[in-house]
């Protein structure tokens, strides 16, 4: 029978960050499975790619204050291109409380020791966003080091470098069983055979709570579809332009290639595994972002380029990271909301801190355990595209 110190179950960005992270503290005898014939199926492969520090509770500004400066150094460090660019996040206020909510997020983000941050004027909107449609916009604000990445490209630095150092990836394993015995967890039985160890992650991203439950945990991870809407070639939108969040609708948009990659989370949509993309939502979609930037009515869209893909959602948006109380060798990292690729560096030293060492002081991970659902301490993240 196979053994391994560490199985991780999943081998999209975050699981190949995990092992990255464990190769990188000594341990390397670490097996990655991945149900499918090819890494970054699932939702990484289909991730907007957005990083960004601007973020309403101190847990999560400190992730992204790992995870930023790991990107920009990530091609030097990896020998592989994160695709980092810098060119930020512009959050646009149009109600007073849009305002105050800004200025909240900016202290709490100043306090964790974010630097760049700006609070802007209407005219720095204006600037930053020519094509925006402003007679309504009362400020907002702007992170410089914000921006986005290619998480198939980080994920794949990720691996290549985990297995240069030993870890083994096993492709079409699919994960049928999690076994157990008295001192806690024991193996994985996979569709490759039963693996033997005493250190299971799970890291399934929006299948976490199918693969919790082979273990007889009960997560609170649902899959929630995102939809996204790539414009043709188009000119009237500068490609340095940053990710412009328009606050009174929740509509955002940012350069991809030669055209703008359309996003906006439809308040109707309900939890499943619904992998398809609804043409309807191309309308949705564009009657709101026409209404903040104009030029888009002149943009052209081809439905057949567009896609959906799963956040994996918990109840106060955070995700779940570290042991199961009660299943010893059983760690998690799930749940993060969208958040999970721009998150995925500071996931890695986080599991790998908790495995190695039994805690991580990069941030308070009892804020973050699977416990607090039942004691109900949840954490709510308000700050969710």
């Amino acid at each position: 029978m196979t053994s391994a110190d560490v199985i991780i179950i999943g081998g999209g960005i975050v699981g190949s960050s995990i092992a990255y992270h464990l190769t990188e503290a000594g341990c390397r005898d670490v097996i990655v499975l991945e149900r499918e014939t090819h890494q970054g199926k699932g939702s990484t492969g289909k991730s907007m790619g957005g990083v960004r520090a601007q973020f309403s509770t101190q847990v999560n500004i400190r992730m992204s204050l790992y995870s930023i400066p790991f990107f920009a150094a990530f091609d030097e460090v990896m020998g592989h291109p994160s695709g980092y660019r810098p060119q930020g996040y512009l959050f646009v206020a149009t109600r007073q409380s849009h305002l105050e909510y800004l200025a909240e997020n900016y202290r709490q983000q100043v306090a964790a020791g974010l630097k760049a941050l700006c609070q802007l004027s209407p005219a720095d909107v204006s600037r930053l966003a020519p094509e925006l449609r402003t007679d309504d916009v009362l400020g907002g604000s702007f992170c410089p080091t914000d921006g986005f990445v290619d998480p198939h490209s980080v994920m794949t630095g990720f691996m290549l470098k985990a297995m240069e150092r030993g870890v083994q990836l096993l492709r079409e394993a699919e994960v049928t069983g999690i076994a157990r015995d008295a001192h806690g967890v024991c193996g994985v039985q996979t569709s490759q055979g039963l693996l033997s160890t005493r250190t299971v992650v799970n890291a399934a991203g929006a299948w976490a709570g199918q693969v919790a439950r082979l273990a007889g945990v009960d997560l609170p991870v649902e899959p929630l579809r995102r939809m996204l809407v790539p414009t043709e070639p188009f000119e009237k939108i500068s490609h340095a332009s940053p990710m412009v969040v328009d606050m009174s609708t929740g509509f955002h948009y940012r350069p991809e290639g030669r055209g703008v990659l359309l996003a906006w989370n439809d308040p109707e949509e309900s939890p499943g595994f619904k992998l398809n993309f609804d043409r309807g939502f191309i309308e949705k979609v564009l009657t709101r972002g026409v209404d903040r930037v104009p030029c888009l009515e002149e943009a052209e869209v081809n439905p057949k380029r567009a896609w959906a893909g799963l956040y994996e959602m918990t109840p106060d948006h955070h995700p779940v990271l570290g042991a199961v109380t009660g299943l010893p060798g059983f760690y998690l990292a799930n749940g993060f909301s969208g958040h999970g690729v721009m998150h995925s560096p500071a996931t890695g030293r986080i599991l790998a801190d908790l495995i190695l060492k039994g805690s991580c002081d990069l941030v308070d991970t009892s804020l973050l355990g699977f416990d607090r659902f039942a004691a109900g301490r949840l954490l709510h993240e308000t700050a969710v595209l």
